[in-house]
């Protein structure tokens, strides 16, 4: 026997108790985890006609960040990173505003706007795509393509139109009470599309609009998430791996796990880089490496805290290698490790240290005393009283020791081990201005130590002349 495939939406809302009770949100993961004899029940209860609904219930099988917040927002974020399933979440709000719960005026209907990039990668991702707005809608309220027009058209008489980046102002004149903007962060005309937009939703009691978008760190996508009224949802690739190939997870983990690269794309993180920065994420993920050299000398850096406690400043820990045999235009350095500590006594930190010189072999401990004094010391040969320390006082401002450092990296002259993702942050909100992070850079400070040690006063010795005796 076929059902009508009309049925579905009267049975979209009478569906078994046994989980109706407990909300649709979720509801494939509770049925997932439940016993057998609850699945079975729950598969026995089902008329053919709610069989035939169950696929199109979005709130049923969607995980957390591809449901819309509650509450009262004008923009929906949702930040994620490849193949988390951000255009899934695009497409089932379009279908939601469109097949809408809340009634319109006689003769109205819901107008869309569907903006991306470019005209290809709308229609290619949005419409048509493995997860885009077609694919997704049930077959009565599957909406019909219009190519010349660039439009979707839905049963009962929605229509979302087709607008891109590259013509911000396509977006003068429509009007929309919704829109679905996609991978935003890319677009190189971002800021003047979206003010575009935003004139352009004055539709209806509450125009919205949703972003699905990989982060980067763009002006456009900044402002958008610091406004008031969005709210945003967040997940990392790997929430979606049921759906993806484990094959693409293998590699794409391999190869970026680890870098800023991979938080970004994977993880879904958005990495701000101040303006004017001493350091950037481009630069930095260009000097990564996975193979090492065999080092002349490996030093740890030191930047202990001036108190203790949660609320205290971090422990800059930093291991640092470098290969100084021949000229000195040849001298390579890699960081090895971020060994910071946050809220350690004395004694922790200290542990921390001399336990990071004995894992990587350093030859010395580069700490700097000017908050400590002579305790630093104490406290570090208390650990171990053999231990090589080297004390540096810092006569400079943080800024002037650490363009010195930042030149080496422009010189391509240091690289970076995966993994030092808190570091490079500090790093990349260094700027000509100071610190434009929360709290002390103190990792930033034992790389700067670490490096002045290994590379920039070897070399201020190497090139000065020698005084000839008379």
């Amino acid at each position: 026997m076929t059902v009508e495939p009309n049925r579905m939406a009267s049975h979209e809302a009478d569906m078994p108790s046994t989980w109706t009770e407990r909300g649709l949100r979720s509801g494939a993961s509770w049925i997932a985890c439940a016993d057998v004899d609850v699945q079975q029940q729950f598969l026995s209860e089902l008329e053919e006609g709610e069989l035939m609904a169950l696929p199109y219930l979005f709130d049923f099988w969607a995980l957390d960040h591809q449901l819309p917040p509650e509450g009262a927002w004008r923009t929906w974020v949702v930040l994620g990173g490849r193949g988390a399933g951000k255009t899934r979440a695009g497409a089932e709000w379009v279908r939601s505003i469109v097949e809408g719960a809340k009634p319109l005026d006689e003769g109205a209907c819901r107008r869309v706007a569907l903006v991306g990039e470019t005209i290809d990668q709308v229609r290619e991702v949005m419409v048509f795509g493995d997860s885009g707005i077609i694919a997704c809608s049930p077959p009565d309220r599957k909406p019909v393509w219009e190519a010349g027009r660039k439009r979707l058209v839905w049963p009962n008489g929605a229509i979302a139109t087709v607008h891109t980046a590259h013509d911000p102002e396509g977006l003068r004149g429509p009007q929309f009470d919704a829109a679905w903007v996609d991978e935003l962060a890319k677009w190189k005309r971002g800021q003047e599309t979206w003010d575009q937009l935003q004139f352009a939703l004055r539709l209806g009691d509450d125009p919205r609009v949703c972003v699905t978008t990989t982060p980067r760190n763009v002006d456009v996508l900044k402002r958008v998430l610091a406004s008031p009224s969005t709210l945003q949802t967040h997940a990392p690739t790997q929430a979606n791996a049921a759906h993806l190939a484990s094959s693409f997870l293998e590699e794409v983990q391999a190869r970026y796990q680890g870098t800023r690269l991979g938080r970004q794309e994977l993880d879904g993180v958005l990495l701000a880089d101040a303006e004017g920065a001493l350091w950037t994420s481009e630069a930095l993920e260009d000097g990564r490496v996975d193979a090492l050299p065999a080092f002349d000398r490996i030093v740890v850096g030191l930047d202990p805290a001036a108190s203790t406690g949660s609320a205290a400043d971090e422990c800059g820990i930093v291991v640092v290698g470098a290969v100084t045999q021949g000229p000195v235009q040849d001298w390579r350095a890699v960081v090895l490790a971020d060994c910071t500590v946050r809220g350690a006594t004395p004694s922790g930190w200290a542990k921390a240290a001399i336990a990071a010189m004995e894992q990587y072999g350093a030859d010395r401990l580069v700490a700097e005393v000017n908050q400590g004094g002579a305790m630093v010391g104490e406290v570090l040969r208390q650990v171990d009283p053999m231990v090589p320390i080297k004390s540096v006082h810092a006569s400079k401002g943080k800024v002037a020791r650490a363009e010195p450092v930042a030149a080496l990296y422009e010189q391509g002259r240091v690289s970076h081990v995966r993994g030092l993702d808190v570091l490079e942050d500090q790093m990349c909100r260094m700027t000509a201005r100071g610190y434009e992070g929360g709290g002390s850079p103190d990792r930033v400070d034992a790389l700067v130590w670490a490096l002045h040690e290994l590379m920039i006063e070897p070399a201020a010795k190497w090139r000065r002349p020698a005084v000839r005796s008379l």
